[in-house]
Order: structure tokens, then sequence, then C-alpha cells
């Protein structure tokens, strides 16, 4: 007779173990959740991994599918945080760990709310589509609140090396993200679809055919994209110079040389002229100097004025000089100047987008409890109303400011206005080494491709670039390294169709997310209603 042994007795009784095993599973999701968001970081730029970007979102949809809205806002947390904590830890590299913290975990927060909505379409048919378009959404938000908004970490901006990128000159950056987010979460569910037929024998059509769907629309859609991406030269060429002068030191106190950064870039460019004049590299139409290239107000001091005056003079041809104006009252201005060799300064274009706790301290006396660097910004900086396009002998320049290349509508409006190129002046010397510089140029090859338009990036310490219509870079520098780049760019005036489009695409998905999140609330209603 075989003995039975108690619960008392058993070591391993079922008042422990069980509770053990219960436990494991209840950490799934949550581990699941921040590894889903790490994969969405690791699929940024330097790493050229866009690809990861569609497992990322399949371990997101599993992790949220059919959870509770309250789930839905934990989990979502955990991947946003897995997400913007290494992401923008750029933000943390000279005034420490406190704003870099704060800004990742106010981003992560958006992401939560976003998956509230994401798991609550979870629940609909064909709920891939709706999915997609509430993370649509809840980018479009991110981009606009609080402070003007903070597009960084748009999954879009993750796309330069992808398949989906042709995708960008069709419905720009919102379709972009819209159709990368689909096709993970399509992924997703033809994995659930498959257990489903292993588990049952029967063959869920419906399921099969959403996943289907949104796997292979977003692919063949890029796919039949790609005539729209094209470097040919429509207006001719223009041989352009980017110079990066570099920076004396990095970190926040780069600029505590400031005529030692203007000295950088003016005897860059003349020993490019001097090159020029040995046949070295060809005499280039124009030229371009980094954002902040010239910290010393040229109008307020004659010593700076001069220096560029004779920079210019030397390479003989119109230079954009990025300057900080100082006014006698009001607010500085970040300002792009137009510096002809005859003519001196003719146009200015004023940032429009200005960079909020950076460039400007928005609640200073709340955000100096965190920090004291908040009053090293000691004068804010105030924001430009004009869209800038420059004539430079002859070609239209749209001129968008480091930051600002971040942002649609700055972009978008210059070519609007006959930008035939894009030139993006930066300054990433206040960031180091880290990903940022990397993370920024990535999206300069999205708007490339967005705007069919050649795009070039001068850069005060690196990476400075010059980047086809078709989103290649075909020059670029090393970082914190003096260097000028000539490039003959081909010219382009077509509009793409996300140009022709501009907010419509973005606005269709945010009805479409709408339109979801209330039917979805509807049947919520109704289904209390008839218990």
């Amino acid at each position: 007779m075989s003995a039975t042994i108690s619960p008392v007795d058993n070591p391993q009784s079922s008042a422990t173990q069980p509770r053990g095993r219960r436990f494991l599973p209840r950490l799934a999701r949550p581990a699941a959740a921040v590894l889903s968001g790490v994969l969405l970081y690791l699929s940024f730029p330097p790493r050229p991994l866009w690809w990861l970007v569609l497992p990322g979102f399949a371990l997101l949809g599993w992790v949220l599918h059919s959870r509770r809205l309250r789930a839905g806002f934990g989990l979502g947390l955990l991947a946003g945080l897995g997400f913007m904590l290494p992401l923008l830890h750029w933000t943390g590299e000279e005034v420490g760990p406190v704003p870099w913290l704060a800004l990742a975990t106010a981003e992560a927060l958006f992401v939560a709310v976003g998956c509230i909505g994401v798991a609550a379409v979870s629940r609909l048919a064909w709920w891939p589509v709706w999915a997609a378009a509430v993370w649509a959404l809840d980018e479009a938000v991110r981009a606009r609140v609080p402070f003007g908004g903070f597009p960084w970490g748009k999954i879009a901006f993750g796309q330069a090396d992808s398949v989906f990128l042709p995708l960008a000159a069709v419905g720009g950056t919102p379709l972009l993200s819209f159709a990368v987010v689909l096709c993970g979460f399509g992924l997703f569910e033809a994995v659930r679809s498959f257990r489903a037929y292993r588990s049952t024998g029967r063959i869920p059509r419906a399921a099969v055919a959403a996943a289907a769907a949104t796997v292979l629309v977003p692919l063949a859609a890029a796919l039949a994209a790609r005539p729209l991406v094209d470097d040919s030269a429509e207006d001719g060429t223009a041989t352009v110079a980017a110079v990066q002068g570099n920076v004396p030191r990095l970190g926040l106190d780069f600029n505590a040389q400031r005529r030692a950064v203007l000295d950088n870039h003016a005897h860059r460019t003349e020993q490019l002229a001097r090159e020029v004049k040995a046949g070295k590299v060809p005499q280039p139409d124009f030229v371009l100097w980094p954002e902040n290239s010239s910290d010393l107000d040229p109008y307020r001091n004659a010593d700076a004025r001069i220096v560029i005056d004779e920079a210019v003079k030397a390479i003989n041809a119109p230079t954009v000089v990025g300057a900080v104006i100082e006014p006698d009252t009001g607010k500085l201005r970040n300002t792009l100047i137009q510096w002809d060799p005859s003519g001196g300064p003719v146009a200015t274009y004023d940032k429009r987008h200005v960079q909020p706790f950076g460039e400007y301290m928005p609640m200073r006396s709340f955000a100096r409890i965190f920090s004291s660097d908040v009053d090293r910004v000691q004068r804010d900086f105030g924001p430009g109303k004009k869209v800038g396009v420059f004539d430079l002998a002859g070609t239209k320049v749209g001129l968008v400011t480091c930051y600002e290349a971040a942002f649609d509508d700055a972009v978008r409006d210059t070519v609007e206005h006959g930008g035939q190129l894009i030139a993006v002046p930066s300054n990433n010397a206040t960031f180091g080494r880290s990903e940022m510089t990397y993370q920024q140029l990535a999206m300069s090859r999205v708007r490339a491709v967005e705007h069919s338009r050649s795009v070039v990036v001068p850069v005060t310490s690196g990476v400075s670039a010059v980047i086809r219509p078709d989103g290649t870079i075909v020059q670029k520098t090393k970082m914190f390294t003096p260097d000028a780049l000539v490039d003959k760019v081909p010219l382009r005036s077509s509009l793409t169709p996300a140009t022709r489009l501009g907010t419509l695409p973005e606005g269709l998905l945010v009805l479409i997310a709408a339109a979801g999140l209330v039917w979805v609330t509807v049947r919520s209603v109704r289904a209390r209603r008839g218990r």
C-alpha cells in the first residue's frame, strides 16, 4: 500500500510551490514590456538594426493584447522607459541624470497613455490597424505638447536604412511610423492566428486575413513607393561646401571661448579657399557654416564682423553663418545670416522652434529645484516667425536649424516656399560623443526622402554630412575634427505627395484612431447596460 504525503509533511507543498510558479508568469509581461522598449531603442542609429522595431512591436502587441486599461498603462510605462531611457541618455551628458530622467520619464508617460489606447482597441476586429493609428495619434500629440512638443523618438526616425523608407515620400513621417508599427503588430497577429490553429485545428479566417494584410500591405506599399525616391538633378546641380570648424572643448562650456569657435570656422574656410586656389577641390557656389559658428553677434562686435567678412571674401562665395544675435531689448535670436563676399550680411533667418530647457527656460523657478544648470540660460531665446529660404548664387536653399529637423512643419515649409535643397546647420558640441548626432543625422536622411531634396548638414563638431535625395550619405566628417565637405549636389523642385499632402495623412490617422477608441467605448457601454 502506498503512503500519501500530506501538504503539511511535504516541504515542496502546494502552499509554497504553486505560489512560486504563479509568480514567474506574472513577471513575463512586465519583462516583455521592457524588452519591447529596448528593441525599439536598438532599432535607432547609430546601429543599422532598423528591423528590430518589428519584433519590438510584435512583442508589445503580445504584452498589451486584451489587457485592461490600467494594465495597459503600467505595461506601456515599462515599455516607454525601456525605449526612452537609453534613447535620450545624451540629454544628461553634461547636466547630470536628473534632466535626463525627467525628460525620459515624461516621454515614457506619453507612450504609456498611448498603450492604454492600444490595449483598448486590441479587442476589435483588425485591431493592428486601430492600434497602429493610436500610436500615430500618440506621436502627433507628443510632437506638439508641452512647450511645443518633443518629436524625438518618432519611430520613423529610426528607419533611415529601412525597406519602409519610401513611404516617407507618400505620407511623411506619420505614414512611415504607422506602416512600421502596423507591420509589427501584424506579425504578432500572425503568430496568434497560428497558435489558434495549432490548438483548435481550425483556421480563424478573419484573424488570418487581418494578419496577412497588416504585414504584407505595408511592405507592398513601400515597394510601390520606390519610384518616388529619385535623386536626379531636375534643376541642375550646385557645388556646396559644409565647414566644420570644431570647438575648443566639449560640453556645456564649449562656447566659453566664443572667439575660438568663430576663429576655427574662419580658419577652416580660409584653408578651403587655399585648397580651391591650388586646384585640390572645386570652387563652391556657396558655403554653409553650422549653428553657433559665431556666438559673437557680428552686428555688435566689430572684430567678429571682420573675421567673418575676411573668411567669406577668401572663399569668394555667399556663406550662411550661424550666429547669436543680441538685441538691446527682448530675447536673443538664434540666427542664420546670409553673408555675401561684397555685400556682407544681406538676409537672416531666426530659428522658429527654439528648444525648451536649452535655449529658453520655462518654469525657471520650478526647474531650479532639480538642477542649478537652469541658470546657465541667463537670457532666453525667442522664436522667429518667417520661413527661411535664402537665394545663394541662384540656388534656393531651405533653412532648418538643428532641433527643427525633428518637426515636420519646419522642414516642409522650406520646400513649399521654393527650397531646392535643404540645409540643417547644427551644433551638437554640448552632447559630446553621444548618439545624439547620429539620431539627428538619421532625421535629415528621412527628410531627404520625404521631400526629395538633397540635405547638407554642417555641424560645429560633427557629424557633418552631405545627403542625396534618396537618403544616402555621400560624404561625412568625423566627430570633433576640423573638416570641410565639398560636393556637387542635385537640385530639385518637384513636390512629393508627402509635401503636397502636408498634415492630411497625419490627420486621417488621428481620425482612424479616434474612431477606434470611440467604437470600443460604445461597445463597453453597451456591454455594461446589457448586464
